[in-house]
């Protein structure tokens, strides 16, 4: 009898895409979803699939995941967001390691996630392929890294599938500028927590540097018009993350016009499982 796989979900809000991604692993032994307490139909689908359905306040992209790994009864978990789908290669690559017991050799496995983006898929660039550790021995992980960008960490040897896990990310550019806006102030909060400084090459160069090896020196371009959407918009997001950062440090005034003033509070995100290239959950 082959090892069991928990498949682990976290959602908020995600009515357009869980159904998707709940009908992907159908085939796993057991489904558990943590719900962030949704406001639309989230949690009535989820429910439709599967009774380990669990709503908790949001606790950030990390804490997020090491609570739903903990809820999960069988010794192996794959983590996958909402804005997600287990391709059927994916599927089949892994439940062939696990028919014939060769995942007894591994603690985790990997595999790249490709992006459906502005109406094609994304091969090229900062965004492919993405490598994700996503597939884990429960008693061997823990999810660490820094906000908004979890990492899973496991103990032990580590085998690389290559079929790739789909990921819807944004809905159109009005949705990615919103989310660019939201991980840049994470991001910026976080490092100003640890104590990172501010410097003034960081605000002037590295946005470029991002564009460059994205769209070059990665390929980008190859994705055509997209390909330069998702540079551009990575480059900026890195300008922003370092420009919040000048200005969390104090290094302007906060804004007061009219009884209006510029707010530190970062408004909640709802996606887990998130990248430094700029996709999203995450």
């Amino acid at each position: 009898m082959r090892e069991k796989i928990t498949a682990c979900i976290t959602a908020c809000n995600e009515e357009i895409n869980i159904r998707r991604c709940l009908e992907s692993v159908q085939w796993a032994d057991e489904i558990v979803v943590v719900d962030s307490f949704s406001k639309d139909r989230t949690v009535d689908i989820c429910r439709q699939y599967t009774p380990a359905v669990f709503q908790h306040a949001w606790l950030g992209y990390i804490g997020q995941k090491n609570l739903v790994k903990n809820m999960a009864t069988h010794p192996w978990v794959l983590f996958i967001d909402a804005d997600e789908e287990v391709s059927p290669g994916l599927r089949d690559a892994i439940l062939a390691d696990f028919e014939t017991g060769a995942c007894q050799a591994y603690a985790g496995y990997e595999f790249p996630r490709m992006v459906h983006y502005l109406g094609r898929w994304i091969r090229h660039g900062d965004w492919y392929p993405d490598i994700k550790l996503r597939l884990l021995r429960k008693d061997l992980c823990y999810c660490g890294g820094k906000e908004p960008h979890d990492q899973m960490m496991v103990k032990g040897q580590v085998k690389r599938l290559t079929k790739p896990l789909h990921h819807y990310t944004y809905v159109d550019i009005s949705e990615q500028i919103v989310t660019l806006d939201r991980f840049s102030s994470i991001s910026a909060h976080t490092q100003h927590d640890e104590r990172r400084r501010f410097r003034l090459f960081d605000l002037l160069c590295r946005p470029g540097f991002r564009f460059f090896r994205g769209y070059f020196l990665k390929l980008g371009f190859l994705d055509g018009l997209p390909g330069y959407v998702i540079a551009k918009s990575a480059a900026f997001g890195t300008f922003a993350k370092y420009a919040k950062l000048w200005e969390i440090e104090g290094k302007v005034s906060p804004l007061s016009t009219n009884g209006w003033k510029a707010s530190a509070v970062v408004p909640p995100v709802v996606r887990s499982d998130t990248d430094p290239a700029g996709t999203k959950s995450n």
